[in-house]
């Protein structure tokens, strides 16, 4: 013991009333700071945090979640491989964007892949036994079932990307692809590119239609232009085979907007294989300024989406649900920019 009394780390676990105590704060005040609630001063929150860290305080999550319900654990479901999910710079913009956010709460990020029906049915069942706090929700395909099946399990459900279909109460984040695509696209007209081609993302994704439909948009009523038209599933090899088939279509072609840029720097392979030049006979756009853009020879315009703020906008949506399920969401729309390299 100390001389007022306090316990000390030495003498046994301690308690939250002497973090209390040491921060100079009610029990109450160090009780919302353990459990992540904004609602307390930065001078509090900061008492708390040292008291902690003085006392070598450890919550009993155990114990807390029998009162609370709470698990205090979030997952992220990604519907892809582990190659895509790996191998592409949106997921990890992303995932640290949620860290970031996550961080200022006890909520523990899991990532899980599923992409099947089956692996869908095990994220419900961790749902329905309480296991998990909320869900978030990336790389929807078309009509998918499972935002609903999770609503309906009782779960707070925030998702990136604009759904196919209606998901009910959850609320999306997501970059403005449409008019993204629309920018990157009236670039090149102007630029004088007249046979002008695009590299689409998948059709039962909603980033990949907003993106052809900006495209589209972006030519409609401009006389004298060819639309070339091939689809990909925003991968490198998707990227150089669409290319190929492309320049079979039309080998006069001197412009390509890829939807992603990794298939924007597989259109890069493929047009320097064909002995193309990039960009005095063709010019390259992709879209979400990853790294990738950067480090492709010549460097890449592409249109610039907020990945890891759109991450945190994410974060901030599912934190809003936990502390009140009443509350009415709308989606998040993220502006896009047009960053010009070398490729054009």
């Amino acid at each position: 013991m100390t001389s007022d009394g306090r316990r000390t780390r030495a003498s046994g676990r301690p308690t939250l009333e002497q973090v209390a105590v040491e921060a100079n704060v009610s029990r109450g005040t160090a009780s919302r700071v353990v459990n992540g609630s904004l609602e307390v001063s930065p001078w509090a929150l900061k008492a708390v945090q040292d008291a902690i860290r003085k006392l070598g305080y450890v919550p009993n999550h155990a114990a807390r979640s029998l009162v609370t319900q709470r698990s205090d654990t979030v997952l992220l479901v990604v519907s892809e491989s582990e190659d895509r999910v790996f191998g592409e710079p949106f997921f990890a913009s992303l995932v640290r964007g949620l860290s970031l956010e996550l961080s200022t709460t006890p909520l523990q990020l899991n990532l899980i892949m599923a992409n099947t029906a089956r692996q869908h049915g095990r994220v419900e069942q961790q749902v329905r036994n309480g296991h998990v706090d909320g869900v978030f929700l990336i790389s929807l395909h078309g009509d998918d079932p499972l935002p609903r099946n999770l609503i309906d399990a009782g779960a707070p459900v925030a998702v990136i990307g604009r759904p196919m279909s209606d998901i009910g109460a959850a609320p999306y984040v997501d970059a403005d692809n449409e008019s993204g695509a629309r920018s990157a696209t009236e670039y090149l007209y102007n630029q004088g590119r007249r046979r002008i081609a695009t590299i689409t993302g998948p059709q039962d994704m909603a980033a990949g239609v907003d993106r052809l439909a900006g495209y589209r948009s972006a030519l409609r009523g401009k006389r004298g232009v060819s639309r070339l038209i091939a689809q990909g599933d925003f991968g490198q090899a998707s990227g150089e085979a669409a290319t190929r088939e492309l320049l079979a279509k039309d080998p006069t072609l001197d412009a390509i907007f890829a939807a992603s840029d990794l298939m924007a720097a597989g259109a890069l392979r493929a047009l320097r294989a064909a002995g193309r030049r990039v960009p005095d006979d063709v010019a390259v756009i992709g879209f979400d300024d990853s790294e990738v853009a950067r480090h492709t020879d010549p460097a890449l315009t592409s249109v610039r989406q907020p990945m890891q703020q759109m991450g945190r906008e994410l974060a901030k949506l599912l934190i809003t649900q936990l502390r009140d399920r009443e509350t009415k969401l709308s989606p998040v729309i993220l502006p896009t920019e047009l960053i010009i390299r070398e490729s054009t």
